[in-house]
């Protein structure tokens, strides 16, 4: 692993931990492997199931939300401050409701003018307290009432990014010529315009990982393989601040193209980090410079990694409870605890929110499966994604599938009811499960399948000019670009 994707586990995840520990205080008071299954992909697009998970999924971002400035808590039930990147993963979410008939048009789009409204006129500076952003940039957490940056995190430029995504959503949706639909277009457009990448770069080409007004740039830059691409195409995009287009090819430059069960493919072990970006753009199709040198497209890279982690999970060389053909998928989630103790004669270790995964580069693995994994990866390879998500609803039941859908993690190894848990519960035999549905694992399992039942996000941001313009920047052509 590159020290700069390293640095961005080790701060991003042990930010959202200690970040956890306080609300629960708060609480408290190869290039020719391309297939997974033999035979033709059998089309689950029509299945009642996926109806369910989109309805209550969707749910869960309409009646959280705090309705006065539309800001989405980081989790819940636990009570939280909210989470910039749930943001944008709500505005995504709300599109998604109005086509599929959760919401109406009107009130999807009053809750978005609300939420832009609140977030271009939220108060911005350089001053460590009292604002919401800087240079265009928001901080990673916001107090849910006031919007204000929560405690000492940092201005985040990836967060900001996935917040955009959504906003640029909302953007090429609403298109009417009433007066909340009008003002959606124009407030998506300035906070856009306004993110200074150029200020973000202080080792250009490169961007940033984020700032303190304490300390200044985090000593690190995002570099490939990872959920930055979002970030990038969005910074060569801007016709305001771009960044030049050489960025793109330092991005990739620190890729690793490695074999891992059978897959060649650029490596990264959690799952999101191949679902973030696809999340909005549709690469299948389209290539770069790097792409067109090994003779796929991104959605073929990451339709390879999920088949490598479901695989592995067959594999299961760490021996963990339950891991199988449908009973699979890690990346960073909620865990049980940080702690290690033995089972069955063997030590374990555990974690509470850690970025898992499985690659060629590097396994974290302590048992615990997030569904999220799974349901986002439903458009890369529907025939073990959608049997996956059928069978963790059918074999855990309830305790892990509730109100608003798949909680956001469970444990199978840890399942003794005497051990103690950081958060949710144990089911005595069973599994650990989590109680919390968090907001960033919620929008890809939501939006990514609906992307594989109509393909709405895609089409959507295929129409964005910004997009379009960050991609040809980034040298990609073909398919739709074409």
């Amino acid at each position: 692993m590159q020290p700069a994707v390293a640095f961005s586990f080790t701060y991003r995840f042990m930010s959202r931990t200690f970040a956890l520990l306080i609300c629960v205080i708060v609480a408290a008071c190869n290039n020719g492997a391309t297939t997974a299954v033999a035979g033709p992909t059998p089309d689950f697009r029509a299945d009642p199931f996926l109806d369910t998970i989109e309805t209550r999924t969707f749910r869960w971002f309409w009646e959280t939300t705090n309705p006065k400035n539309g800001l989405v808590p980081d989790r819940w039930p636990t009570k939280s401050f909210s989470s910039v990147a749930a943001i944008g993963f709500g505005l995504t979410a709300y599109v998604i409701g109005v086509e599929r008939g959760y919401v109406s048009r009107p009130d999807a789009a009053a809750r978005v003018r609300t939420t832009l409204d609140f977030l271009y006129h939220a108060p911005e500076g350089a001053t460590p307290t009292g604002v919401t952003s800087y240079k265009g940039f928001f901080y990673h957490f916001l107090d849910m009432d006031t919007g204000l940056r929560f405690q000492a995190v940092e201005l985040s430029t990836i967060d900001t990014s996935l917040l955009l995504a959504g906003v640029l959503t909302c953007r090429e949706y609403f298109t009417n010529a009433n007066p909340d639909e009008t003002a959606i277009r124009a407030l998506a457009d300035s906070l856009y315009s306004r993110v200074d990448w150029t200020w973000a770069s202080p080792n250009a080409p490169l961007v940033s990982m984020g700032w303190h007004p304490e300390s200044g740039f985090i000593p690190s830059d995002w570099r490939g393989y990872d959920e930055g691409m979002i970030l990038y195409v969005l910074a060569l995009g801007s016709s305001t601040h771009p960044i030049p287009a050489a960025a793109w090819t330092a991005w990739t430059s620190t890729y690793e193209w490695r074999g891992y069960y059978g897959q060649e493919h650029v490596n990264f072990a959690p799952l999101f980090g191949h679902q973030y970006s696809q999340l909005w753009i549709d690469f299948r199709g389209i290539q770069d410079a790097y792409m067109r040198g090994r003779g796929i497209d991104y959605f073929e890279n990451s339709r390879r990694a999920t088949i490598a982690q479901r695989a592995y999970a067959i594999d299961n060389p760490g021996k963990f409870r339950d891991y199988g053909a449908n009973v699979w998928g890690l990346t960073a989630s909620d865990g049980p605890m940080d702690t290690s103790f033995a089972i069955a004669s063997q030590t374990r270790e555990f974690h509470t929110y850690w970025a898992r995964g499985a690659a060629a580069n590097e396994v974290r693995d302590d048992g615990t499966i997030a569904p999220t994994a799974v349901g986002a990866s439903a458009p890369f390879a529907p025939e073990i994604a959608v049997p996956a998500l059928k069978e963790l609803r059918s074999r855990y039941g309830d305790p892990l599938f509730g109100q608003y859908g798949f909680l956001d993690a469970f444990n199978p190894t840890y399942r003794d009811a005497r051990a103690r848990v950081t958060q949710g519960r144990v089911v005595d035999s069973v599994a650990w499960f989590d109680t919390d549905y968090l907001g960033i694992d919620q929008g890809p399992i939501l939006a990514m399948i609906e992307n594989y039942r109509t393909g709405l996000i895609w089409r959507l941001m295929k129409q964005s000019p910004y997009i379009k313009l960050g991609l040809q920047r980034a040298g990609f052509s073909g398919g739709w670009l074409q």
